[in-house]
């Protein structure tokens, strides 16, 4: 059998201390997982179950970012209103499906630092209308990812620092244990709703203090015990 047309490639993202990739098969989102980040987005987090968005998994949406460096992002069109996002992904290296909260663990594959980057006004105007979210959150460039720490290398993440600064300014600061649904029962609800495979990356949310960032601007996030990630926007 023969393509019609040569079919992209796959997207690897660096692991920390090792030459292997990490194959990206599928990148799911959680929506307001953060109590506070979900008020300052006017919705009350105390009546809703995790929800759940896809960005593409293909080379023009996810940025693999080496440890040290710092990639630059486009300005995307059609908006005015660039947000970031940053959050703790996770990386699954072992499938399965209705996933119990307490094997979710044995799942995963590693922790980064991933931007969930979102074009607000065009994700406002699509909520507002009932529409999907795809023209404010799966976008050319949306999601640029730091490099992978194994799970038995990774620090306690439930527990890690989450900060993003732009310009050396701090704009969003939480701990990971500030999640509403933790690591584990997000992979356990997206789980009865999908079939999780290795390569799947998952953005776990984002903590409050969201905002526009503008062409000229550096975005540098850390999460405690993992390889930070810096982008400038172009």
């Amino acid at each position: 059998m023969s393509f019609a047309f040569t079919p992209p490639s796959i997207v690897g993202l660096p692991i920390a201390g090792s030459d292997d990739r990490f194959p990206v098969r599928r990148v799911y989102c959680v929506g307001r997982n953060y109590a506070a980040h979900a008020r300052e987005m006017g919705f009350d987090p105390e009546r809703e179950l995790p929800f759940f968005f896809c960005k593409p998994n293909d080379d023009a949406s996810v940025v693999p970012v080496a440890e040290g460096s710092t990639a630059t992002l486009p300005y995307p069109p059609l908006t005015s209103n660039y947000h970031y996002e940053a959050e703790l992904v996770v990386a699954i290296g072992k499938g399965g499906r209705d996933i119990a909260p307490a094997d979710a663990a044995s799942h995963v594959f590693g922790y980064a630092v991933g931007l969930d980057m979102t074009r607000r006004d065009l994700q406002i105007a699509a909520r507002e209308k009932g529409r999907p979210w795809e023209v404010g959150k799966a976008f050319d460039f949306s999601a640029p990812i730091a490099p992978i720490v194994r799970r038995d290398q990774a620090p306690d993440v439930q527990c890690a620092g989450i900060v993003l600064e732009v310009d050396g300014t701090v704009r969003q600061q939480a701990t990971i244990a500030h999640l509403i649904w933790s690591i584990d029962e997000v992979i356990a609800n997206l789980s009865s709703l999908f079939t999780l495979q290795p390569g799947d990356l998952i953005f776990t949310g984002t903590p409050e203090g969201v905002g526009a960032v503008q062409r000229g601007q550096t975005m540098a996030v850390r999460i405690d015990g993992l390889p930070s990630l810096s982008v400038r926007i172009d």
